[in-house]
């Protein structure tokens, strides 16, 4: 890695946020709406506001300011929305999956599609290598694994889906109306 990505991925670390290993720089005025990173993540809207309310994932890209304005997340907000909902499924504890986020943002990872976040059921661990993976594994301590690259791949094919439906997923009665109009 060159010195200046090295200075460009602390700035951008320093900035908050979580992964910086070749995603796309976020744009300050380009997002996705709270509906439609709730859909990708495949949580409810209620989920992604108490989760950015109680700053677990905020979005990066726009907050809220006040009543009436829409929060943006970015892509790296979905995954980690995305990643959250994995390990909350898997009946992790909202405090460990706290401590794991933390700790994701803490650790630095330079290498995305290579790391596997490992749980033994109470706690999350981070690994970054196929040997840290089978050393936490040979201790008796993981006991289901998800692969971070996979979740990435299916954030991206999620988004791609959701940019190719009608521009205005609120009003899904009117669409459904629309096309038995025309049929």
């Amino acid at each position: 890695m060159s010195e200046l990505s090295k200075r460009d991925d602390a700035s951008r670390y320093g900035d908050g946020l979580l992964f910086t290993d070749g995603m796309p720089d976020l744009d300050e005025n380009s997002g996705y709406r709270g509906a439609v990173a709730a859909r990708a993540a495949g949580i409810t809207y209620r989920q992604l506001d108490y989760w950015a309310r109680t700053e677990l994932v905020e979005p990066t890209v726009r907050g809220a300011t006040g009543s009436g304005t829409q929060r943006l997340y970015g892509f790296r907000d979905i995954l980690v929305l995305k990643l959250v909902k994995r390990l909350l499924d898997t009946g992790i504890s909202l405090q460990q999956i706290r401590t794991a986020v933390n700790q994701l943002r803490e650790s630095g990872v330079s290498d995305l599609a290579q790391t596997t976040l490992m749980s033994d059921g109470a706690s999350v661990y981070l690994c970054t290598s196929n040997d840290e993976v089978i050393d936490l594994v040979s201790r008796g301590q993981g006991v289901f694994g998800i692969a971070v690259g996979k979740v990435l791949r299916e954030v991206e094919t999620t988004l791609v889906e959701l940019d190719s439906q009608p521009s205005d997923p609120s009003d899904e009665l009117a669409v459904r109306r629309l096309s038995r109009k025309v049929s």
